[in-house]
C-alpha cells in the first residue's frame, strides 16, 4: 500500500498577511471614526438645547442642582470629600500625570503612543476651552455656595479631562491585562470611577449643571475615538500594531 504524507497548507504569502493586517486596521479605523461621529451627535444636540435655553432641560438642571446643593449643605463630610476629589483629579493634576506618562512612553521607544496621549489630552483641553467661550453658559448662582469656580460652565472641563484621562488609561494599560480578566475588569472600573465621580463632584459642589457634565463626558469620548482613528492611519508601513492600533496588543516594554 502506498503511504501518503499529510499535505501541509501552503504558507501564506507576505502580501496576503499584509492585506489581512490592512483590513483589520481599516476596520478599527472605521469603527473608531463611527464612534466619534455617533458620540458627537448627542453632544451637538445638547449644545444646541443649552444655547437655546430649552425650558425642560433648564428645569431638569435646576432641580438636580437644588437637590445636590441641599445634600451638600446638610452633609459637610460629603462636601469635603467631593472638594478633595475634584482638586486631586482636576485638569491640572491630570495633565501633569499625562505628561509624565508621555515621557515614560517616549523613553521606552513607544513614540507613536506617547504622541497619541499628548495629542488626545491637548486637543480635548483646547476644544473644551473653545466651546466654553462659544456657548457662554453661566454657572449655577447659589446663595451660599459650598465651592467656587471661575469661567463659563458648558462643557465641564473637569468632566472632559477626566474622560480623556480614563481613555488614555484604558488604551495604554489594557494590553497589560491580556489573559487576566480580573485585572481588566479592575482597570475598566478605575477608568469609569475616574470619569464618573469627577463629573459627579462638579454637580455635587454646585459649580456645574448636570448637562455640563454629560456634555463633558460625551466630548471626552468623542475626542478619544477621533484621535484613535487618526493615529490608526498614521502608521509606518509594516509597523507592528501598538496600543493605539489595537487595545489588546502587546504591552510596551
Amino acid at each position: 500500500m502506498e503511504s501518503h504524507a499529510p499535505v501541509r497548507p501552503a504558507a501564506r504569502s507576505w502580501r496576503e498577511r499584509r492585506l489581512d493586517r490592512d483590513g483589520a486596521r481599516g476596520l478599527r479605523l472605521s469603527l473608531a471614526a463611527l464612534a466619534a461621529f455617533l458620540v458627537l451627535l448627542p453632544f451637538t444636540l445638547l449644545a444646541v438645547l443649552v444655547a437655546g435655553a430649552w425650558p425642560p432641560l433648564h428645569d431638569l438642571d435646576a432641580a438636580v442642582t437644588d437637590t445636590m446643593y441641599r445634600y451638600a449643605v446638610a452633609h459637610p463630610t460629603w462636601t469635603r470629600t467631593m472638594n478633595l476629589w475634584t482638586d486631586v483629579f482636576g485638569p491640572g493634576p491630570l495633565r501633569v500625570a499625562a505628561l509624565a506618562l508621555v515621557v515614560w512612553l517616549w523613553a521606552r521607544d513607544a513614540r507613536r503612543l506617547a504622541a497619541w496621549v499628548f495629542a488626545t489630552m491637548a486637543i480635548g483641553g483646547l476644544l473644551s476651552a473653545l466651546l466654553k467661550l462659544l456657548v457662554g453658559r453661566n454657572r449655577p448662582d447659589l446663595l451660599d455656595p459650598v465651592a467656587e469656580a471661575v469661567g463659563y460652565a458648558f462643557p465641564s472641563g473637569h468632566a472632559v479631562n477626566a474622560t480623556l484621562a480614563a481613555g488614555v488609561l484604558l488604551v495604554v494599560y489594557l494590553p497589560y491585562t491580556r489573559g487576566r480578566p480580573g485585572a481588566r475588569a479592575a482597570l475598566w472600573v478605575a477608568a469609569l470611577v475616574l470619569a464618573g465621580l469627577t463629573g459627579l463632584s462638579r454637580v455635587a459642589l454646585g459649580v456645574h449643571w448636570t448637562s455640563d457634565v454629560v456634555a463633558g463626558w460625551l466630548l471626552g469620548v468623542a475626542v478619544v475615538a477621533a484621535t484613535t482613528a487618526a493615529f490608526v492611519v498614521w502608521r509606518a508601513p509594516g509597523a507592528t500594531p501598538s496600543g493605539v492600533d489595537e487595545v489588546a496588543a502587546r504591552p510596551v516594554r
